[in-house]
Protein backbone atom coordinates (compact mmCIF):
# COMPACT_ATOMS: atom_id res chain seq x y z
CA UNK A 1 0.00 0.00 0.00
CA UNK A 2 1.50 3.44 -1.01
CA UNK A 3 1.58 6.13 1.54
CA UNK A 4 -0.92 8.54 0.88
CA UNK A 5 1.04 11.81 -0.02
CA UNK A 6 2.29 9.58 -2.71
CA UNK A 7 -1.06 9.43 -4.48
CA UNK A 8 -1.71 13.40 -4.64
CA UNK A 9 -2.33 13.64 -8.58
CA UNK A 10 0.26 16.32 -9.69
CA UNK A 11 -1.72 16.67 -13.34
CA UNK A 12 -4.77 17.61 -11.39
CA UNK A 13 -2.44 20.48 -9.94
CA UNK A 14 -0.80 21.53 -12.81
CA UNK A 15 -3.95 22.04 -14.59
CA UNK A 16 -5.31 24.03 -11.96
CA UNK A 17 -2.36 26.30 -11.70
CA UNK A 18 -2.20 26.91 -15.55
CA UNK A 19 -5.81 27.90 -15.88
CA UNK A 20 -5.90 30.28 -12.84
CA UNK A 21 -2.28 31.80 -14.43
CA UNK A 22 -4.11 32.23 -17.79
CA UNK A 23 -6.94 34.13 -16.06
CA UNK A 24 -4.67 36.04 -14.20
CA UNK A 25 -2.86 37.06 -17.12
CA UNK A 26 -6.59 37.93 -19.35
CA UNK A 27 -7.61 39.92 -16.64
CA UNK A 28 -4.04 41.84 -15.99
CA UNK A 29 -4.69 42.62 -19.41
CA UNK A 30 -7.81 44.12 -19.17
CA UNK A 31 -7.48 46.04 -16.27
CA UNK A 32 -3.35 47.34 -16.86
CA UNK A 33 -3.76 48.16 -20.13
CA UNK A 34 -5.35 51.06 -22.66
CA UNK A 35 -8.46 49.84 -21.55
CA UNK A 36 -7.87 50.61 -18.03
CA UNK A 37 -8.79 54.73 -18.26
CA UNK A 38 -12.53 53.57 -19.24
CA UNK A 39 -12.92 51.38 -16.28
CA UNK A 40 -13.75 52.24 -13.01
CA UNK A 41 -11.03 52.50 -9.97
CA UNK A 42 -12.87 49.28 -8.57
CA UNK A 43 -12.93 47.61 -11.49
CA UNK A 44 -9.40 48.55 -12.00
CA UNK A 45 -8.15 46.85 -9.14
CA UNK A 46 -9.62 43.11 -9.97
CA UNK A 47 -5.96 41.83 -11.06
CA UNK A 48 -4.96 43.08 -7.50
CA UNK A 49 -7.95 41.14 -6.10
CA UNK A 50 -7.77 37.95 -8.00
CA UNK A 51 -4.39 37.31 -7.38
CA UNK A 52 -5.16 37.83 -3.78
CA UNK A 53 -8.06 34.72 -3.78
CA UNK A 54 -5.40 32.70 -5.69
CA UNK A 55 -3.32 32.96 -2.87
CA UNK A 56 -6.00 32.28 -0.74
CA UNK A 57 -6.88 29.28 -2.95
CA UNK A 58 -3.80 27.73 -2.98
CA UNK A 59 -3.59 27.61 1.43
CA UNK A 60 -6.93 25.96 0.99
CA UNK A 61 -5.96 23.39 -0.97
CA UNK A 62 -2.79 22.73 1.06
CA UNK A 63 -5.81 22.85 3.95
CA UNK A 64 -8.15 19.96 2.03
CA UNK A 65 -5.02 17.68 1.97
CA UNK A 66 -4.55 17.69 5.17
CA UNK A 67 -7.83 16.72 6.44
CA UNK A 68 -9.01 12.80 6.73
CA UNK A 69 -11.76 11.14 4.72
CA UNK A 70 -14.09 11.29 7.48
CA UNK A 71 -13.61 15.49 8.29
CA UNK A 72 -15.44 15.86 4.91
CA UNK A 73 -17.94 13.24 5.01
CA UNK A 74 -19.04 14.61 8.65
CA UNK A 75 -18.85 18.14 7.54
CA UNK A 76 -21.30 17.84 3.91
CA UNK A 77 -24.67 18.11 5.48
CA UNK A 78 -23.51 21.38 8.06
CA UNK A 79 -21.89 22.47 4.96
CA UNK A 80 -24.41 22.61 2.98
CA UNK A 81 -26.96 24.02 6.01
CA UNK A 82 -24.67 26.86 6.26
CA UNK A 83 -24.79 27.55 2.70
CA UNK A 84 -28.69 27.43 1.78
CA UNK A 85 -28.90 29.99 5.06
CA UNK A 86 -26.32 32.59 3.25
CA UNK A 87 -28.27 32.07 0.15
CA UNK A 88 -31.44 32.86 2.33
CA UNK A 89 -29.51 35.75 4.16
CA UNK A 90 -28.67 37.38 0.86
CA UNK A 91 -32.02 36.91 -0.74
CA UNK A 92 -33.42 38.65 2.36
CA UNK A 93 -30.19 41.49 2.96
CA UNK A 94 -28.44 40.86 0.40
CA UNK A 95 -27.27 43.52 -1.91
CA UNK A 96 -27.73 43.46 -5.57
CA UNK A 97 -25.41 43.81 -8.29
CA UNK A 98 -25.95 43.25 -11.96
CA UNK A 99 -29.88 42.41 -11.34
CA UNK A 100 -28.96 39.83 -8.83
CA UNK A 101 -29.21 39.94 -5.20
CA UNK A 102 -26.94 37.55 -4.87
CA UNK A 103 -24.31 39.30 -2.68
CA UNK A 104 -23.32 39.16 0.97
CA UNK A 105 -20.81 42.11 2.09
CA UNK A 106 -18.93 41.12 5.04
CA UNK A 107 -16.41 43.93 6.45
CA UNK A 108 -16.46 45.44 2.96
CA UNK A 109 -15.89 41.96 1.21
CA UNK A 110 -18.49 41.33 -1.24
CA UNK A 111 -19.09 37.42 -1.72
CA UNK A 112 -21.65 35.50 -4.03
CA UNK A 113 -23.06 33.04 -1.19
CA UNK A 114 -24.45 31.00 -4.79
CA UNK A 115 -20.48 29.85 -5.87
CA UNK A 116 -20.14 28.43 -1.96
CA UNK A 117 -23.68 26.81 -2.04
CA UNK A 118 -22.01 24.82 -5.27
CA UNK A 119 -19.62 23.27 -2.75
CA UNK A 120 -22.39 22.45 0.10
CA UNK A 121 -24.83 20.85 -2.36
CA UNK A 122 -22.08 18.53 -4.12
CA UNK A 123 -20.99 17.43 -0.82
CA UNK A 124 -24.58 16.68 0.68
CA UNK A 125 -25.54 15.08 -2.56
CA UNK A 126 -22.58 12.63 -2.51
CA UNK A 127 -22.82 11.68 1.17
CA UNK A 128 -27.16 11.34 0.75
CA UNK A 129 -26.39 9.01 -2.34
CA UNK A 130 -23.23 7.14 -1.11
CA UNK A 131 -25.11 6.55 2.37
CA UNK A 132 -27.61 4.02 0.11
CA UNK A 133 -27.16 0.38 1.81
CA UNK A 134 -28.00 -2.72 -0.38
CA UNK A 135 -31.43 -3.50 -0.81
CA UNK A 136 -32.98 -0.32 0.00
CA UNK A 137 -35.41 2.36 -2.56
CA UNK A 138 -32.98 3.68 -4.92
CA UNK A 139 -35.85 6.07 -6.33
CA UNK A 140 -36.20 7.23 -2.47
CA UNK A 141 -32.51 8.28 -2.75
CA UNK A 142 -32.72 9.00 -5.84
CA UNK A 143 -35.60 12.14 -5.19
CA UNK A 144 -34.23 13.44 -1.95
CA UNK A 145 -30.92 13.84 -4.08
CA UNK A 146 -32.86 15.70 -6.54
CA UNK A 147 -34.52 17.74 -3.86
CA UNK A 148 -31.08 18.69 -2.09
CA UNK A 149 -30.20 20.08 -5.50
CA UNK A 150 -33.20 22.06 -6.28
CA UNK A 151 -33.89 24.13 -3.17
CA UNK A 152 -30.50 26.23 -3.78
CA UNK A 153 -31.35 26.58 -7.67
CA UNK A 154 -34.47 27.72 -6.83
CA UNK A 155 -33.30 29.78 -4.24
CA UNK A 156 -30.82 30.90 -6.59
CA UNK A 157 -33.21 31.81 -8.86
CA UNK A 158 -35.26 33.78 -6.86
CA UNK A 159 -32.39 36.04 -6.16
CA UNK A 160 -32.89 36.01 -9.96
CA UNK A 161 -29.54 35.15 -10.93
CA UNK A 162 -31.00 33.06 -14.06
CA UNK A 163 -27.33 31.36 -14.82
CA UNK A 164 -26.49 30.39 -11.60
CA UNK A 165 -29.56 28.37 -11.17
CA UNK A 166 -29.31 26.55 -14.29
CA UNK A 167 -25.99 25.51 -13.06
CA UNK A 168 -27.59 23.53 -9.89
CA UNK A 169 -30.42 22.22 -12.55
CA UNK A 170 -27.87 20.67 -14.79
CA UNK A 171 -26.13 18.99 -12.41
CA UNK A 172 -29.37 16.60 -11.43
CA UNK A 173 -28.93 14.19 -14.61
CA UNK A 174 -24.74 14.80 -13.94
CA UNK A 175 -24.94 13.26 -10.16
CA UNK A 176 -27.83 10.78 -10.65
CA UNK A 177 -26.30 9.24 -13.95
CA UNK A 178 -22.86 8.78 -11.71
CA UNK A 179 -25.02 7.47 -9.11
CA UNK A 180 -26.39 4.80 -10.71
CA UNK A 181 -29.76 5.95 -12.43
CA UNK A 182 -30.73 4.56 -15.75
CA UNK A 183 -29.13 6.66 -19.06
CA UNK A 184 -32.53 6.85 -20.59
CA UNK A 185 -34.03 8.52 -17.55
CA UNK A 186 -31.02 10.83 -16.97
CA UNK A 187 -31.91 11.79 -21.58
CA UNK A 188 -35.27 12.69 -20.57
CA UNK A 189 -34.11 15.20 -18.34
CA UNK A 190 -31.80 16.50 -20.92
CA UNK A 191 -34.22 16.25 -23.70
CA UNK A 192 -36.28 19.13 -23.12
CA UNK A 193 -33.40 21.88 -22.64
CA UNK A 194 -32.37 20.86 -26.03
CA UNK A 195 -35.73 20.82 -27.70
CA UNK A 196 -36.31 24.17 -26.04
CA UNK A 197 -32.93 25.48 -27.53
CA UNK A 198 -34.05 24.15 -31.13
CA UNK A 199 -37.18 25.74 -30.54
CA UNK A 200 -35.72 28.86 -29.95
CA UNK A 201 -33.21 28.81 -32.98
CA UNK A 202 -34.78 26.95 -35.87
CA UNK A 203 -38.35 25.36 -35.56
CA UNK A 204 -37.67 22.76 -37.83
CA UNK A 205 -34.63 21.45 -36.10
CA UNK A 206 -36.77 21.35 -33.14
CA UNK A 207 -39.64 18.77 -35.02
CA UNK A 208 -36.66 16.41 -36.45
CA UNK A 209 -35.13 16.09 -32.88
CA UNK A 210 -38.03 15.56 -31.04
CA UNK A 211 -39.21 12.70 -33.62
CA UNK A 212 -35.49 11.57 -33.63
CA UNK A 213 -35.47 11.25 -29.86
CA UNK A 214 -38.45 9.66 -29.81
CA UNK A 215 -37.75 6.80 -32.08
CA UNK A 216 -34.21 6.69 -30.42
CA UNK A 217 -35.63 6.08 -27.14
CA UNK A 218 -38.05 3.21 -28.54
CA UNK A 219 -35.05 1.35 -30.05
CA UNK A 220 -33.06 2.07 -26.70
CA UNK A 221 -35.41 1.07 -24.12
CA UNK A 222 -38.75 -0.67 -26.00
CA UNK A 223 -40.78 0.27 -23.02
CA UNK A 224 -43.73 2.31 -24.25
CA UNK A 225 -44.19 4.82 -21.27
CA UNK A 226 -40.98 5.88 -21.88
CA UNK A 227 -40.83 6.30 -25.67
CA UNK A 228 -44.63 8.80 -24.56
CA UNK A 229 -42.66 10.50 -22.31
CA UNK A 230 -39.88 11.16 -24.85
CA UNK A 231 -42.59 12.65 -27.19
CA UNK A 232 -44.40 14.40 -24.18
CA UNK A 233 -41.22 15.99 -23.26
CA UNK A 234 -39.62 17.30 -26.60
CA UNK A 235 -42.95 18.34 -28.19
CA UNK A 236 -44.65 19.47 -25.57
CA UNK A 237 -41.05 21.64 -24.46
CA UNK A 238 -41.03 22.67 -28.12
CA UNK A 239 -44.67 23.74 -28.15
CA UNK A 240 -44.40 25.66 -24.81
CA UNK A 241 -41.18 27.89 -25.86
CA UNK A 242 -42.66 28.88 -29.05
CA UNK A 243 -46.12 30.09 -27.12
CA UNK A 244 -44.06 31.62 -24.38
CA UNK A 245 -41.76 33.53 -26.76
CA UNK A 246 -45.13 34.98 -29.36
CA UNK A 247 -47.55 35.01 -26.34
CA UNK A 248 -46.42 35.68 -22.84
CA UNK A 249 -43.26 37.54 -23.40
CA UNK A 250 -43.18 41.13 -23.67
CA UNK A 251 -41.52 42.15 -26.76
CA UNK A 252 -38.22 43.39 -24.88
CA UNK A 253 -37.94 40.26 -23.01
CA UNK A 254 -38.57 38.16 -26.51
CA UNK A 255 -35.51 40.33 -27.63
CA UNK A 256 -33.16 39.34 -25.02
CA UNK A 257 -33.85 35.66 -26.02
CA UNK A 258 -33.66 36.15 -29.59
CA UNK A 259 -30.02 38.31 -30.07
CA UNK A 260 -28.26 35.56 -29.74
CA UNK A 261 -29.64 34.02 -33.06
CA UNK A 262 -28.58 37.02 -34.76
CA UNK A 263 -26.74 39.63 -32.76
CA UNK A 264 -25.97 41.31 -36.03
CA UNK A 265 -29.42 42.70 -36.39
CA UNK A 266 -30.56 45.95 -37.06
CA UNK A 267 -33.20 45.57 -34.07
CA UNK A 268 -30.37 44.03 -31.67
CA UNK A 269 -27.24 45.24 -32.68
CA UNK A 270 -27.13 48.41 -30.48
CA UNK A 271 -28.59 47.21 -27.46
CA UNK A 272 -29.41 43.48 -26.22
CA UNK A 273 -26.84 41.90 -28.93
CA UNK A 274 -24.41 44.28 -28.34
CA UNK A 275 -22.22 42.26 -25.88
CA UNK A 276 -22.51 39.60 -28.92
CA UNK A 277 -21.41 41.77 -31.40
CA UNK A 278 -18.32 42.96 -29.85
CA UNK A 279 -17.43 39.51 -28.53
CA UNK A 280 -17.59 37.42 -31.47
CA UNK A 281 -15.77 40.76 -33.73
CA UNK A 282 -12.76 39.95 -30.76
CA UNK A 283 -12.45 36.10 -31.21
CA UNK A 284 -12.68 36.37 -35.02
CA UNK A 285 -10.30 39.02 -35.10
CA UNK A 286 -7.64 36.64 -32.95
CA UNK A 287 -6.90 34.89 -35.56
CA UNK A 288 -4.33 31.95 -35.32
CA UNK A 289 -1.82 32.81 -33.23
CA UNK A 290 -3.67 36.21 -31.93
CA UNK A 291 -2.78 39.81 -31.62
CA UNK A 292 -0.63 39.56 -28.28
CA UNK A 293 -0.61 40.55 -25.04
CA UNK A 294 -2.48 44.01 -24.59
CA UNK A 295 -2.02 44.47 -27.56
CA UNK A 296 -6.24 43.78 -28.76
CA UNK A 297 -8.13 45.80 -30.25
CA UNK A 298 -11.70 45.16 -28.60
CA UNK A 299 -9.96 44.40 -25.58
CA UNK A 300 -7.84 47.95 -25.37
CA UNK A 301 -10.92 49.84 -26.61
CA UNK A 302 -12.99 48.34 -23.58
CA UNK A 303 -15.70 47.65 -26.14
CA UNK A 304 -16.85 44.39 -24.22
CA UNK A 305 -18.61 45.17 -21.35
CA UNK A 306 -17.95 42.67 -18.51
CA UNK A 307 -14.60 41.43 -20.04
CA UNK A 308 -12.42 40.38 -16.85
CA UNK A 309 -15.56 38.17 -15.67
CA UNK A 310 -17.90 36.16 -17.86
CA UNK A 311 -16.24 37.73 -20.81
CA UNK A 312 -13.38 36.54 -20.03
CA UNK A 313 -12.29 33.98 -22.90
CA UNK A 314 -12.72 37.11 -25.63
CA UNK A 315 -9.37 37.87 -24.41
CA UNK A 316 -7.60 34.90 -24.60
CA UNK A 317 -9.25 34.19 -27.80
CA UNK A 318 -8.45 38.34 -29.08
CA UNK A 319 -4.61 38.36 -27.70
CA UNK A 320 -3.31 34.51 -28.24
CA UNK A 321 -5.74 33.72 -31.01
CA UNK A 322 -6.66 30.39 -32.07
CA UNK A 323 -3.66 28.63 -30.78
CA UNK A 324 -4.42 29.96 -27.36
CA UNK A 325 -7.91 29.29 -26.89
CA UNK A 326 -7.29 25.33 -27.72
CA UNK A 327 -5.06 25.35 -25.28
CA UNK A 328 -7.61 26.81 -22.71
CA UNK A 329 -9.68 24.40 -23.76
CA UNK A 330 -7.06 21.43 -23.53
CA UNK A 331 -6.90 22.56 -20.39
CA UNK A 332 -10.52 21.76 -19.04
CA UNK A 333 -10.59 18.57 -21.43
CA UNK A 334 -7.59 17.02 -19.01
CA UNK A 335 -8.97 18.41 -15.82
CA UNK A 336 -12.48 16.90 -16.43
CA UNK A 337 -10.92 13.76 -18.05
CA UNK A 338 -9.12 13.81 -14.81
CA UNK A 339 -11.16 13.87 -12.52
CA UNK A 340 -13.31 11.12 -13.40
CA UNK A 341 -10.35 8.86 -13.36
CA UNK A 342 -9.86 10.32 -9.90
CA UNK A 343 -13.49 9.20 -8.76
CA UNK A 344 -13.49 6.05 -10.91
CA UNK A 345 -9.76 5.33 -8.86
CA UNK A 346 -11.73 5.99 -5.09
CA UNK A 347 -14.20 2.85 -5.05
CA UNK A 348 -16.17 4.50 -2.52
CA UNK A 349 -19.28 6.13 -3.82
CA UNK A 350 -18.94 9.24 -1.63
CA UNK A 351 -15.58 10.12 -3.31
CA UNK A 352 -16.85 9.18 -6.61
CA UNK A 353 -19.93 11.27 -6.51
CA UNK A 354 -17.95 14.20 -5.26
CA UNK A 355 -15.70 13.88 -8.17
CA UNK A 356 -18.56 13.43 -10.68
CA UNK A 357 -20.87 16.09 -9.15
CA UNK A 358 -17.58 18.82 -9.20
CA UNK A 359 -16.89 17.26 -12.70
CA UNK A 360 -20.01 18.05 -13.58
CA UNK A 361 -20.23 21.97 -12.72
CA UNK A 362 -17.00 22.37 -14.22
CA UNK A 363 -18.15 21.11 -17.77
CA UNK A 364 -21.82 23.06 -17.67
CA UNK A 365 -19.73 26.09 -17.15
CA UNK A 366 -17.30 25.64 -19.84
CA UNK A 367 -19.69 24.72 -21.97
CA UNK A 368 -22.21 27.28 -21.11
CA UNK A 369 -19.51 30.54 -20.93
CA UNK A 370 -17.71 29.35 -24.12
CA UNK A 371 -21.67 29.01 -26.17
CA UNK A 372 -22.85 32.48 -24.85
CA UNK A 373 -19.65 34.18 -25.39
CA UNK A 374 -19.24 32.55 -28.97
CA UNK A 375 -22.68 33.06 -29.76
CA UNK A 376 -24.09 29.82 -29.79
CA UNK A 377 -26.15 30.52 -26.66
CA UNK A 378 -28.14 33.25 -24.84
CA UNK A 379 -26.00 35.86 -22.54
CA UNK A 380 -27.20 34.53 -18.84
CA UNK A 381 -23.79 35.19 -17.02
CA UNK A 382 -21.97 32.32 -15.95
CA UNK A 383 -18.09 32.78 -15.83
CA UNK A 384 -15.46 30.44 -16.99
CA UNK A 385 -13.75 28.27 -14.03
CA UNK A 386 -10.48 29.64 -12.83
CA UNK A 387 -10.21 31.92 -15.37
CA UNK A 388 -13.23 34.55 -14.90
CA UNK A 389 -12.67 37.03 -12.57
CA UNK A 390 -14.43 36.36 -8.82
CA UNK A 391 -12.93 35.20 -5.84
CA UNK A 392 -15.88 33.45 -4.36
CA UNK A 393 -16.05 31.81 -7.79
CA UNK A 394 -12.51 30.84 -7.96
CA UNK A 395 -12.44 29.53 -3.78
CA UNK A 396 -15.54 27.61 -4.46
CA UNK A 397 -13.91 25.75 -7.32
CA UNK A 398 -10.75 25.45 -5.91
CA UNK A 399 -12.63 24.00 -2.64
CA UNK A 400 -14.16 21.22 -4.78
CA UNK A 401 -11.38 20.21 -6.82
CA UNK A 402 -8.90 20.13 -3.17
CA UNK A 403 -11.74 17.60 -1.96
CA UNK A 404 -11.39 15.31 -4.99
CA UNK A 405 -7.41 15.56 -4.26
CA UNK A 406 -7.71 14.83 -0.59
CA UNK A 407 -10.39 12.12 -1.11
CA UNK A 408 -8.03 10.25 -4.14
CA UNK A 409 -5.17 10.61 -2.17
CA UNK A 410 -6.70 9.16 1.10
CA UNK A 411 -8.94 6.75 -0.76
CA UNK A 412 -7.76 3.72 1.47
CA UNK A 413 -8.82 4.96 4.41
CA UNK A 414 -12.38 5.01 3.32
CA UNK A 415 -14.60 2.24 5.26
CA UNK A 416 -14.74 -1.09 3.31
CA UNK A 417 -18.22 -1.10 3.65
CA UNK A 418 -18.91 1.68 1.32
CA UNK A 419 -21.29 3.87 3.33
Amino acid sequence: MRAWYRNLDYVTIFAWMALVSVGLVAIYSTTHGPASEYLLESVRRNFERQLTWSIISSGFILFALLMPVRFWQGISYPAYLFTIGLCIAALLIGREVNGAKAWLYIGGIGIQVSELAKVGTVLAVARLLSSRKPNTNNVRYAIAGVVLILIPGIIVLLQNDTGTALVFFGLVPIMLFWSGLPLSTCLLMIAPAIAGYFAIVYMPVAIAFSIVFTIGMAIYTRERYLVLLALLFTAGTTAVATFGLNEILQPHQRARVMSFTNPEAEEFRKGVGFHLVQSKAAIGSGGLTGKGFRQGTQTQGAYIPEQSTDFAFTVIAEEWGFIGSSVVLLLFTILLIRLVTLGARVKHPYGSMVAAGAAGIYLIHVFVNIGMVSGLLPVIGIPLPFISYGGASLLANTTMLAVVLALHMRRDDFSIYGY
